[in-house]
Formats: C-alpha cells, structure tokens, sequence
C-alpha cells in the first residue's frame, strides 16, 4: 500500500474521500477508472498505486493535477503544489478562481469567499485533510457568521493542494449545491528518507500603504530508510499592511427636505398662505420642485475615507504517520492557525440618513434614473468619524484516520476529528465629530464612480465640531465540529466494487453581542458621572456643550485623503475624534457592555447516516466505462437559540433526506473522455436565518425575524462533460451544468409599526435615531420563508497546453484558460420606490412591495482566467488575468433594489529563478491594474454603493532547501 522513491515529492492525502481516492495517501480505497494510456500517466499511476505525486516544476504540477481530473469518475478539478511549503498562489481563494467555473469575492484587496458555477459561498463545503469544517473571520467590512468559509484564514503555504468536486456521489459529504473543496496538508510518508527541510522568507510591498512585512515560512520532515514512519512539521507566518481608499455612501434613499431653490416645503398650517416652518416639524406643502427632489434618490451618506487592514498569519501543521505494514496505515494530522486583523476606517461625510428634514437644497441637478446627482445643501449635519475593530479568529483541528486493508478484497478506513474556529472582536469603537447645521456642503455624482464631494465648512478645524455619539460593539463567534466516520470498500468481483460507510457530525454555531453605545446628545450639556454618560439642563462643561463634548486639538487626529480617485474640488483633509484621547476622555472602555439581543443566537446541527455505492467498469459493447451510483441517508437533528424580547427561546426540529447520485466515465478513445453525472443535493439554511430573534436596524428603520422552520435549499443536479486530452499535459473540455432548486428559501417584506412586532424598544440601538422616537416612520420588516425555488444553467469551456510546436526556447511557453457562462432566475420579495411625496395623512411612503426575479445572488454571469507561463526547469514565469462580470450580492433597502458589484479584472505575476536545487529567488505581483471595486445599490440604475482601490502588492524572496 506504501511505496517510497527518490526525488521531489507531493503526496495528496483526501482521508476518507471515495470520489477521490485516486489521489488519497491516507485512503485503502482502489482507483475505479481504467487506466490512462498516454505518455503522461506516470503521476497518476503512482497516484494510484504508490500514493504518492512526484512533482519537481510548475509544468510537472500542471501535469499531475491533469492526471488525476483524468483518472476521477466524478467531475473534479485539481491545484497541485509544485513542491512543499509553496503553494501557487498567497491566497487560497485567488488559486481557486484559476478552476473553471469559480469566482472569488475580495475583500480588502485579497480573495476570501467563492463562488461556485453561480452559487455563493454558503452553498459550498470544505473539508480540511477529509473533515469538514467551518473557518470564518472578521474581515474588510463584514463578519462571516454563517456556514461560508473563509479562506484567508490559513497561510497558502500550509497546504499541498485544493481539489473541487463539482459533482456529488453517494460517499461524498453532503450540504453542497455548489461543490465540496478539499484542503490538504502534506504527509511525511511521501518524502524522501531521512531529514528533510524547506524554508522561505519573502518581504511584501504595497505601494498603498508603503509597508513591508515579512512572509516566512518552512517545513521539516523525517522519515526512516523503511518507509514505515514518518513525521512532519510546518509553520507559516506573514504581516500586511494594505491601504483601501475611496468613496461610499451607504446606500441611497428618498425623503422630504426642508426648502428646493427657497421654495419651503413645509408650512405651519398646510396652507400656501402658511408661515414656513424652517428645520422641524410642520405640514409638508407639496409642489413640483418640492417632490421632485422628495422622490429623487440622493446618497445616505456621502463621503470619502481612508481605511487600514493591519493583518497577522500564524499557521501550524503537523502529521504522525505508520504504517508498520503495506495493509495498515494510521495517521494523525493537526493544523493551527490564527489570522489577526486590526481595522481603521476614517471618514469625513454628509449625514443625510434620516436627518433630510431640516436641509435645504438648491442648484439641484436630476438625471433619467431619478437620482438628485448634484446640489448645493445647507443646514446639514456634517460627520467625521473613527472607527477601530481588533479581531482575531483562531481555528484548530486534531484529526486521525486508520486504513486497514482486511483482505485483498476488503478494505476500511475509520477516521474522526474535531475542530473550532473561535472568531473575535474584543473592541469594535466609533467615535463621531458633528457639525449639525454646516453651510455650503456640496455633491456631484455625474461620475457615479468618483464623486465630487466639497464641505463648505472647515472640517480641518476641530472648534466647529462636537464628540456627539461613542459607540463599541464587542462580540464572538465560536463554530465547531465533531466527526466519525466508518467506510468500507469491498471489491465484489473483478471491475465491481462495493462502498458503504456509517457517519456522524456535530456543528455547533453559538455567537453573542455587546454594546456599550452612547449618544452623547441632549437638552444643553453633558456631565460625565462615574464613567458614565449622561445630559443634563447645567453641565461643569458650561453651555457651549450643546448636544456634545466640544472638539479640541488633543481630541483630534488630522487625516489626509491621498489618491482615492477623487476628481479636483473634493475636499482631501478633515480631523476625526482620536481614539486613544477619545475613549480614555469618555472612559468608554470602563461601560458596563449591555447584550445585543439581535446578535446573540446559536444553531446546534447533528447529522447521523450512511451510504452505499457501487462501482463499476469494464466495457459494453467494446465501449470501456466506469461509473458509480449509490444513495446517502441523513437526518439532521437541529436546535435553534435566540433572545426573544429579551427571553432566550429555542426552537427544535428535524428532517431526513435520501440523496441518490450517479456518475458515468465513457472512453470512446483513450484521448476522451465523456462524462455524465445526475444527484439530488441539499444545502442547509443560512445560519443567520434560523433563529427564533430577530436584528433590528435603528439606522434604516428595518426589523429582520429569522425563522428556524426554514427548509433546506433542495435541488437535482445534471453535469455533463467532454474531454479531450490531445497532447501530453493538455486538454481541451467542455462542460454543461443545470441545477433545479426545488426549495429556496427568500426574504418577505412588510411595512408597519415597531409596535407591531412586540419587540422591546430597548433591542433598538441606542446611537440610532430610531432610539429617540421608534414610531417617527413606518418600518420595514422582514422575514424569511420557503419560496418557490430557483434554476441554473451553464457551460464551462477550458483548454490547456503547453506550446510545444514552437522552436527552440520557445517551446518552454504553455497556456490555461477558462471560460464559463452561467444563467439563472429566482424570485425575491422587494420593496421598490416610494411614488407618493405626500399621501392624504400626509406622511411620505411607503415603499413599494414586489416580486422581481433575478440571478441568484453572487452569481456572475460570465468570467475567465488565464494563465500564460513560461518554465524550462530552472528559469519559470507566469501572468494570470482573472475577469468576473458584475453580480447582484444581496437584497437592497430604502426603495433599491437588490445591490452588489460591478465587473472586475486582476492581473498577477510572478517570476522564479533556481540559483541550485537548495536556492530559488522569487519575484511577484499582485493586482498589477490596481483594479478599483465598484459596488452599487439598484440593480437598474447602479447608484454608488462604494468605490475604492487596494494598491499593488509586490513580493520578493528566497527559498531554501536541505
């Protein structure tokens, strides 16, 4: 079962996976496809037989990944490490997006989440060395706290390879629509004898933040002379500093303001004859230059900013292996990793949310997609703020599995292993500047891209502004798994095989929130009490305390904008509140933190079943094929947890699903290979949807209920595929997909009173203006349910090559390149603009509610990647584009519909040079275009959402080996 050569090795080790056990170390299970007969079979022949990849170049890696898509039934694309400890790529998203069919998200310029065949990241599962797991993180401007995994957790150089089953089969885990994508670490069977050693030490540059930070990494192994023990360590460390800079503006939104062009719009009797009731209260007056600009959408909070991702990797692995025998095998693999983050984001902005009514506007500018692009506003509430979030998410797995083989017929491994990513955030802190009736401020959105935004008042002057509101939002996030497994594999007769196997798995999701925000506002000052907040008639701070502390230059930092893609006339300098004068001023850190009860819920989820599959080749009427088909029992067992006014309320249920699958390999020739494949899958709800609580936005005025009955998103899939390996190392495929889902859950909408709902008013957060009056405005409240469902379609082409009909050195060039084109149709409840600036009872509303169908969200209806590279065993270079279109992410708010992100386009590079075989000195690039990130609110109109850049990322290093 074990066999030991000399060279340069990387052995694939999936613990546990029947669908590929053609490149499973650790696995007893035989590979099921006939064998391959051209000259580039020698990787997976010693896949197949010896356990082992030997891989010594980029074009060898190529090969070996190639060999086994080839030799797998199933559809399955494979990223093979060219040696240990490096990995092609420094992100594991970003080498994912190289497979056909995958798009990644990024966030502060690095890939964190896929997208697989149109389906987002929460419809894919990831086994880490053949066990599931979840890892998520605090990243860019969001917590992942659902069942999407987020890959920049773990350094790249942790890892061997990535391999993505598009397919399912009946001995493959289930909760995928998308795919399940198997991580693996190193094992030392696969080594040479004795000790071995790697080491790299890389410097990275981004010329955004001019920031070097160290990226090390090294693995040491043994392995005795007879092959039968082995062990090996690895650690991975790296520091960045990347800068993101441009524009957002927090969605857009409709509202009625104070005057348009000194025509008031709002009188004290409702009459035209009315005195004007300037900045509060009143009776709105319509008329046509007073709706006109009511019913426009203007920015919610224009503004310009810097932000600032500090970020730390740390990562361990480390493997046991014996096999004191060729039928027996036990190993024990653990991996570590934690993965820092320190986030700033400074910002200087127009609080228009809410706060319309005492505005007046003029030299107004309306374009065909009823946006009010430009004017000119007085008496607006102008903001800075300063936020901070520290985050550290630390995830662990001890895994171990036994491959045993009983006979020369029968065979099994048992495996388990827990693991648990402990996701952070001890401080989360705002601290806000206002000026509340700034003069002069002005905007213009012709360039929805780059906008021009000017303050009329000094906002490099900290004596105009006030420390108005302190806000810090602590929480954590704990997921965990446990997992047993039995498989047994017997072979039946020749060419027929048996698989059957038991399993068992515990996920537990358990997240909590806190607050300690404070509106530092009132009725004529502030007094500060023992660490407390609170306003009060007479204030030690005397009476120019109106609503806030006064700012001062000790309580002040100046920011400068720099290049954020702003056009001339936007102001680039403004002072924020400083942290550390700030909270220590406030003593904020020294509040009590109260629950938030809309972020404190959990979701217990145990799953218990088994399988069996049968597999079979040979050749029918002189055709040779190979399939499997099998079913897959499972019965999910959940317990759902949420603060229900106030009251912990949990909710239990369970459900079963039989899921058959089918997978079919025909050899019309021995250079191709047609494939089908049908199954019936399932993908558990979103995490976030399931609690019996709700969340509440004070901001946006919108209530979201979960529902903890929700059913699994259920569809069948149908694949089928062509391939056609022409030439050594090349291949040319195509692929078409469909996808039926029968049970989608989607989002139901309603307009009404927060009383309405029976919440307390004390979930409502206190920095919002919905605290000061809950019933000032009609809510949005949604929920969600079971909807009706949704389908997807698409085809994926791909070919590689190297150039080999070239002369002399050129024939050292080759090729990748992928094209997928995806469709899909879903209906979504959303509410659309309001049309009516003033209703009889002289309220502005209410939104508009529909159905509108639409591609699943995250989905891109068309990308590519391609790789040009160049390799003659000492010298190697490669330039890889990756393009995805634009895509809707998510439900939008305040009258738009849907939101998510324009078309982008990376390009990246890297260049090797081998001084010897112990040397290699490396240079590369990465987003070489300095692509900016464009996402919108609407899909019809594409209103700003934010726009912002991440500079270029350069690095440059050695690496050695003994």
């Amino acid at each position: 079962m074990i066999k030991t050569t000399t060279g340069t090795r990387i052995a694939i080790r999936l613990l546990g996976c029947a669908s590929a056990t053609v490149i499973a170390a650790g696995s007893a299970f035989a590979q099921t496809a006939p064998p391959v007969t051209d000259g580039t079979a020698t990787a997976a022949a010693d896949v197949a037989g010896d356990d082992e990849i030997i891989v010594t170049s980029f074009r060898q890696s190529l090969t070996a990944a190639l060999n086994i898509k080839r030799d797998s039934v199933a559809a399955v694309d494979v990223i093979v490490a060219e040696d240990i400890a490096k990995f092609p790529d420094q992100n594991l998203a970003e080498s994912l997006q190289r497979i056909p069919g995958i798009t990644i998200q990024r966030d502060a310029g690095e890939g964190r989440a896929i997208t697989v065949r149109g389906l987002g990241a929460q419809f894919t599962r990831v086994r880490v060395n053949g066990l599931e797991t979840v890892a998520t993180a605090t990243d860019g401007a969001s917590s992942n706290r659902d069942r999407s995994f987020d890959f920049n957790v773990f350094a790249s150089e942790l890892f061997t390879s990535i391999v993505v089953h598009k397919t399912a089969e009946a001995s493959l885990d289930e909760g995928s629509l998308g795919a399940v994508v198997d991580l693996n670490t190193g094992n030392p069977l696969a080594g040479k004898a004795g000790f071995n050693a790697v080491a790299s030490v890389v410097g990275s540059y981004n010329d955004l933040s001019k920031y070097v930070g160290p990226r090390i990494a090294g693995l040491i192994s043994w392995r005795n002379d007879e092959g039968t023990f082995g062990a090996s360590i690895s650690a991975a460390y790296s520091r960045t500093e990347i800068d993101q800079l441009g524009n957002n503006s927090v969605r857009w939104a409709q509202s009625r303001f104070d005057s348009v062009n000194g025509t008031p719009c709002f009188t004290s009797t409702g009459t035209a004859a009315g005195a004007p009731r300037p900045n509060a209260g009143g009776i709105y007056s319509p008329s046509a230059a007073c709706d006109e600009v009511a019913l426009a959408f203007h920015p919610r909070i224009p503004r310009y900013g810097i932000i600032e991702n500090d970020r730390e990797r740390l990562g361990l692995t480390g493997s046991v292996q014996w096999a004191p025998s060729d039928s027996t095998k036990i190993s024990i693999d653990t991996l570590y990793s934690r993965f820092r983050e320190d986030r700033t984001e400074k910002w200087a902005e127009v609080l228009f949310r809410t706060l319309e009514r005492p505005i007046d506007v003029s030299n107004y500018k309306s374009d065909g997609n009823n946006n009010l692009i430009s004017g000119t506003f007085n008496d607006v509430p102008v903001r800075t703020e300063n936020y901070f979030r520290q985050s550290q998410t630390e995830f662990y797995q001890v895994g171990g599995s036994w491959d045993q083989d009983v006979t020369d017929r029968f065979r099994f491994t048992l495996m388990g292993g827990v693991s648990r990513s402990n996701a952070a955030i001890p401080v989360e802190t705002t601290l806000v500047y206002d000026d509340r009736d700034a003069q002069g401020y002005q905007y213009d959105y012709t360039d929805m891209q780059r906008p021009r935004l000017t303050f009329g008042t000094d906002v490099a002057n900290p004596a105009n502004f006030q420390l108005s509101e302190i806000r810090d939002r602590p929480s954590a996030t704990i997921n965990s798994f446990r997992t047993a497994q039995l498989r047994t594999e017997w072979d039946v007769t020749e060419g027929l095989t048996l698989k059957t196997g038991a399993l068992y798995r515990r996920f537990s999701f358990d997240t909590e929130g806190f607050s300690r925000d404070t509106v530092v506002c009132g009725n004529g000052g502030v007094d500060r009490i023992f660490g407390t907040l609170a306003c009060s008639p007479s204030s030690a701070f005397g009476p120019t305390a109106v609503y806030g502390f006064p700012g001062t230059s000790a309580l002040s930092e100046t920011v400068n904008l720099g290049n954020a893609g702003q056009p001339d006339g936007t102001t680039t300098t403004w002072v924020v509140p400083d942290l550390a004068a700030g909270t220590d001023f406030t003593k904020l850190y020294e509040r009590t933190a109260a629950i938030d009860a809309s972020n404190t819920r959990g979701v217990t989820e145990t799953v218990k079943g088994g399988y069996a599959e049968l597999g079979s080749k040979g050749e029918i009427f002189g055709l040779r094929y190979a399939a499997n088909g099998g079913i897959r029992y499972v019965r999910t067992d959940q317990s759902s947890t949420g603060l229900v006014s106030g009251a912990t309320a949990t909710v239990k249920r369970n459900y079963d699903d039989w899921l058959p699958s089918l997978n079919i390999a025909l050899f019309p020739t021995d250079e191709v290979i047609i494939r089908f494949a049908a199954a019936k899958v399932i993908t558990r709800p979103a995490l976030g949807n399931l609690t019996p609580g709700g969340t509440v936005d004070g901001f946006n005025f919108r209530i979201t209920n979960g529902n903890p009955f929700l059913q699994p998103f259920r569809a069948n899939s149908y694949d089928a595929a062509v391939e056609w390996y022409f030439a050594p190392e090349s291949i040319f495929s195509v692929a078409i997909f469909k996808k039926d889902v029968s049970s989608f859950p989607v989002s139901d909408s309603r307009q009404d009173t927060f009383a309405s709902t029976g919440l307390p008013t004390s979930i409502i957060p206190p920095s919002s203006p919905a605290a000061v009056n809950p019933e000032g405005q009609l809510w949005t409240i949604n929920s969600v349910i079971n909807g009706t469902g949704a389908n997807l379609k698409g085809i994926e082409i791909a070919v590689q090559a190297p150039f080999r009909f070239l002369p002399g050195a050129l024939s050292n060039f080759g090729g990748i390149a992928n094209v997928t084109f995806v469709d899909s149709s879903a209906n979504y409840n959303v509410s659309g603009p309001v049309v009516v600036a003033n209703t009889p009872t002289g309220a502005f509303g209410p939104l508009v509610n529909s159905i509108r169908a639409s591609t699943l969200f995250g989905l891109s209806k068309s990308s590519f990647n391609a790789t040009l590279y160049y390799d003659d065993g000492r010298f190697s270079a490669r330039a890889s584009g990756a393009y995805r279109s634009e895509f809707n992410d998510a439900n939008s708010a305040t009258g738009n519909i849907f939101e998510g992100y324009g078309s982008t386009f990376n390009l990246d590079a890297s260049i090797r040079y081998k001084i010897n075989e112990h040397v290699e000195l490396s240079l590369e690039g990465v987003n070489l275009t300095d692509n900016y990130r464009f996402r919108f609110t609407d899909e019809d109109t594409q209103r700003n959402y934010e726009s912002n850049h991440f500079g270029r990322t350069f690095l440059f290093g050695a690496r050695f080996r003994l």
